[in-house]
């Protein structure tokens, strides 16, 4: 039964507010680039990105009402739901597009241009908002009550508490600072290093462990919290404990096939050359378990959305705008077309509308699927390996080979990757919007901006990036995009050590018997220590914040547990902020580099200085969860698909 006449919102429908504003408007893009490049620079250095809606709702907060003196929740709504595009479009993004850019860097193609990137990321940013449109009825107005949509409610709850004052941006913002501050010292400056290792080699033992001392994976790991966390760094330590030392130890002095055997290999040589495609095969696995286990919920959604349509109205009460269907749908014909004309995307007119379907299906499934378990769970990763392996497999059943073959793989993939990604994320924004009493047309073309400007901002940044350290490299890794090239490049030229695949596939059917979530394990699996080990300090802390410490009441452990949501937020967007300044100053030749005045013998003391620094981060997030402060926002805003 629905509970449409049951509610009302916090705005009544018959009261008009400033919304759409050129504030808000400047504001949101302004946020949409800046947490676009964030979480671009997150994903491709550890494989996950954080839900952008709750910092931009804040900063939003802080600027409209304490700096501007304003009041208005509608235009703090307008701004999380542009700047929250940046953030989706991202995730998308550098799940796929990197690829290309390695194979380019391999001479196996061209390089693609700027704008070829930036129209292939649009392409998939409008699809995904104009595709929730029609959805947007009977999966946000008619189900409320049923889809919880957790992220957009917390959103809603934080935008009705901003009317009581500004206290969370001042958190957001001092996480921001001090890490933009520790990043430029550490990756900078490098007075001490940001990655600590420690090696175990002998005879009959090799091994290693170590943590990249850095913020953004301390706040990372609080958002996440314990579970998710210690998932992650157990299959961390399977990796770097387990495996590594079996390898070495039945290698023994057999040839590793670098003239080096087995029991000589440093830990890291042997992590490169077999456990990655171990951890492939583990997160391959993960994602289509995923996919599997949804495909019901899938086909149950798919069905009802279908029957939904046609339900958005484009005048009568505010509250109940859509953007008219018919320009909906001209949108999407336009869309199509490009896809058509787009070199790098060689599909013929019929090609690109089963893309848009294809699209809209998923696109359907991501939207569902949030409001049932969030962001959080939706595999848009999974979503993502299963197109790539049909994209695949059609071209190379209809001659598109080699490398042309590969890269139009990784655009469509691309194409939908972003679709469902961002159709997830515009669904809880107008969760959010329906709660506190938006204007959904207002809304969607809101989601719309943030998606030109997120593709346009997101394009360069990745650019620069790749220029600066070039992906696939020690500083940006491209962990996902790294899986899907060589997902591509398995189904097309049959190059994959299938063994070392099928044991990570078998490893992760093991994880799933066991009822252990098997993609966050298998994305520890995957990527190096060093990441999940500082991500699982922070689950500790957030673990610590909520179960061992002391209260007087609940509300005193909601405000501690969430002050520390909103500081590794600010950690967050602090430390992808620096890390894209400092890819600029690479780009252009500028030297900020003081390790050399300390010479050589810092080397031997320098992991420990590291360890000390991050000591002294950790304890920050202890500062700020202590202050006594009223901060009430949902704790499982996170995205790591």
């Amino acid at each position: 039964m629905s509970n449409k006449k049951e509610f009302k919102p916090f705005i009544p429908a018959d009261k008009v507010l400033p919304e759409f504003t050129v504030t808000s408007v400047v504001l949101g893009i302004i946020l949409a680039i800046i947490f676009g490049g964030a979480n671009a620079y997150l994903g491709l250095r550890v494989g996950m990105t954080v839900s952008a809606s709750i910092p931009a709702a804040v900063i939003s907060m802080g600027v409209i009402r304490l700096i501007l003196k304003k009041d208005s929740i509608l235009e703090n709504n307008i701004v999380q739901t542009i700047g929250s595009a940046g953030e989706s479009l991202a995730a998308g993004a550098i799940f796929t597009l990197p690829a290309i850019f390695m194979w380019a860097a391999e001479g196996k193609c061209a390089e693609p241009g700027f704008f070829t990137i930036a129209i292939i990321a649009l392409c998939g940013g409008i699809l995904g908002v104009l595709f929730m449109v029609p959805l947007r009825t009977a999966l946000i107005v008619e189900e409320h009550g049923v889809l919880p949509y957790p992220e957009g409610t917390a959103c809603a709850e934080v935008l009705l508490a901003g009317e009581e004052g500004g206290d969370k941006s001042k958190v957001v913002f001092a996480g921001l600072g001090i890490s933009a501050v520790y990043k430029f010292i550490t990756d900078g400056l490098k007075l001490f290093p940001s990655e600590v290792n420690f090696d175990i080699q002998s005879k009959t033992y090799t091994a290693g462990i170590g943590m990249d001392v850095l913020p953004a994976l301390a706040g990372v790991g609080y958002i996440c919290g314990l579970k998710i966390s210690s998932y992650m760094f157990a299959g961390g330590v399977l990796s770097y404990l387990v495996l590594i030392p079996a390898i070495s130890f039945f290698g023994g002095n057999a040839d590793a096939g670098s003239g080096i055997p087995f029991n000589q290999l440093e830990p890291s040589a042997i992590w490169s050359g077999y456990i990655r495609y171990i951890g492939a095969g583990a997160v391959a696995a993960g994602g289509i378990i995923s996919l599997i286990k949804t495909l019901p919920t899938m086909v149950k959604t798919f069905r009802k959305a279908i029957k939904g349509i046609g339900k958005n109205v484009s005048g009568g009460d505010r509250t109940q705008q859509d953007i008219p269907i018919t320009v909906v749908g001209i949108g999407i014909l336009i869309v199509a077309f490009f896809i058509w004309i787009i070199p790098s995307i060689p599909v013929s007119p019929l090609g690109a509308i089963i893309v848009v379907i294809f699209g809209f299906f998923f696109a359907t499934v991501s939207s569902r699927m949030v409001g049932l378990v969030g962001s959080s769970n939706n595999p848009v990763s999974g979503m993502a390996i299963a197109t790539l392996i049909i994209t695949t497999l059609v071209l190379k059943a209809a001659g598109n080979v080699g490398a042309s073959g590969m890269v139009a793989a990784i655009a469509i993939g691309t194409v939908i990757c972003i679709v469902a990604a961002i159709a997830g994320d515009t669904s809880q924004d107008l969760k959010t919007g329906y709660i506190i009493g938006a204007t959904p047309k207002k809304q969607q073309i809101g989601e719309l901006v943030g998606a030109v400007v997120a593709a346009f901002a997101i394009g360069g940044v990745m650019y620069l990036l790749n220029a600066a350290w070039g992906f696939g490299s020690e500083q940006i890794p491209a962990p996902q995009a790294t899986l899907m090239k060589l997902v591509v490049e398995g189904v097309m030229g049959g190059t994959l050590p299938w063994t070392l695949i099928l044991i990570g596939v078998f490893i992760a059917i093991v994880v799933e018997i066991l009822g252990i979530p098997v993609l966050a394990f298998a994305v520890g699996l995957y990527l190096p220590i060093h990441l999940s080990a500082p991500i699982f300090v922070g689950g500790l802390i957030k673990w610590y914040m909520e179960s061992k410490r002391k209260y007087k009441n609940e509300e005193q452990k909601k405000s501690c547990v969430d002050a520390g949501i909103l500081y590794s937020s600010g950690l967050i967007a602090g430390e992808g902020l620096v890390g894209i300044l400092l890819a600029i100053f690479t780009v252009v030749g500028l030297r900020t580099d003081l390790s050399g005045i300390y010479g050589n013998h810092f080397e031997s003391v320098g992991n420990w200085v590291g360890l000390g620094a991050f000591l002294l981060l950790i304890v920050t997030i202890f500062y700020f969860c202590s202050k006594k402060r009223t901060i009430e926002i949902d704790t499982e805003k996170k995205d790591f698909s």
